[in-house]
């Protein structure tokens, strides 16, 4: 689960120069970036404090894209903008851009609130459901094993094991059905057509929304101005080459969505200069792993590798911050495996060493 990013770009050679059009609302306030199409600011209680949510006029009223966790917080400020906009309709319908607590947390509320469907991907709806019904449960062994093969110490597992089962922690109870999006579905929203871009990597079936008339996209957490994405391996996948799917969609936005729309992200701010964003993306991420390569010249494990990542080392004091250091750095490292560059045993301990191929 992404709650936070453990890096801001630390490579900055050749970083782009992007447009930022607009003033950042205020925490729980709005700011309108095109007609019909308003920019809401959401506070979050974690270390990246803040979620960006969009509502379209649609037919009758409002579609929201994203809605924040579920906390008192959360739903204050719901409250508060709809007081804003009251006497304009209702909310129509709520489309999240993928599971993840920020993005999915108060789709319930809102859902029966206000009596509406819920619009997203199908592999998002049904992952975000199993991950919900681990909330409460006990440790698996394959989870504690996952962790322990990238080099924790037993302190670290013992609190993995203490803290396991908080995913739906901030989710309302979820709808109990949907209305499925997919990749190329073209959706009338009010007066204009938005198509549904479907990427993966940061999570299973992440849905942007382009709207070409005017000139739109709502990038989710696909594409982000100031933070790259979280790609990271988990333990009911421990094999899977996330950082592989994360590229092949940033390619093929790209290719879709033109380079003069003004993006509507999920965290910072609403840009422009798409294509050049992109670009940086692949490179930076690419320069990475080549990084990475040239340490792996010795034995090392998934913990040794943080420095050369994040340009520190990732202590086990905030285990939610060190399973998702783990994650980023074994998405690196299983891809770098797939490529034939690197080569992965294990000790004794069933403990993961990778080095370089050849």
């Amino acid at each position: 689960m992404r709650e936070n990013h453990i890096d801001s770009d630390r490579d900055v050679r050749a970083k782009p120069v992007l447009e930022y059009p607009f003033e950042t609302p205020a925490a729980g306030g709005s700011v309108v970036v095109a007609p019909g199409v308003t920019w809401l600011r959401m506070p979050l209680p974690i270390t990246l404090n803040h979620i960006n949510l969009w509502a379209v006029q649609d037919e009758g009223g409002w579609a929201v894209f994203d809605t924040g966790m579920c906390n008192e917080t959360g739903t204050q400020a719901w409250r508060h903008w709809w007081a804003e906009a009251a006497g304009t309709g209702t909310i129509t319908r709520v489309f999240v851009t993928h599971m993840h607590p920020d993005h999915i947390g108060l789709s319930g509320w809102i859902t029966r609130k206000f009596n509406c469907q819920l619009w997203m991907t199908r592999l998002e709806y049904l992952t975000c459901r199993m991950l919900v019904s681990d909330t409460g449960r006990e440790a698996p062994a394959d989870g504690v094993n996952f962790y322990q093969r990238a080099g924790w110490s037993e302190n670290a597992l013992e609190t993995y094991r203490t803290r396991f089962g908080n995913f739906g922690k901030y989710i309302h109870p979820l709808p109990d059905s949907y209305r499925r999006v997919s990749d190329g579905e073209r959706l009338r929203i009010g007066a204009h057509e938005w198509e549904v871009v479907v990427g993966s990597g940061h999570s299973p079936e992440h849905a942007c929304f382009y709207c070409a008339e005017l000139k739109l996209l709502i990038s989710g957490d696909q594409v982000l101005p100031r933070i790259s994405s979280n790609v990271s391996v988990y333990p009911t996948e421990p094999d899977g080459d996330p950082m592989r799917d994360w590229l092949d969609s940033l390619a093929e936005i790209r290719r879709r969505v033109p380079d003069d729309v003004l993006v509507l992200p999920a965290h910072n701010d609403a840009f422009r200069g798409l294509h050049a964003r992109l670009d940086y993306l692949m490179d930076a991420q690419e320069r990475s792993l080549q990084r990475l390569l040239r340490t792996l010249s010795e034995p090392r494990r998934v913990v040794d590798v943080f420095p050369t990542l994040f340009g520190r080392a990732i202590g086990e004091a905030d285990t939610n911050l060190l399973s998702m250091a783990t994650g980023e750095a074994l998405a690196c490292l299983n891809h770098l495996v797939y490529r034939g560059l690197v080569a992965r045993s294990e000790d004794a301990q069933r403990v993961a060493w990778y080095r370089a191929a050849g």
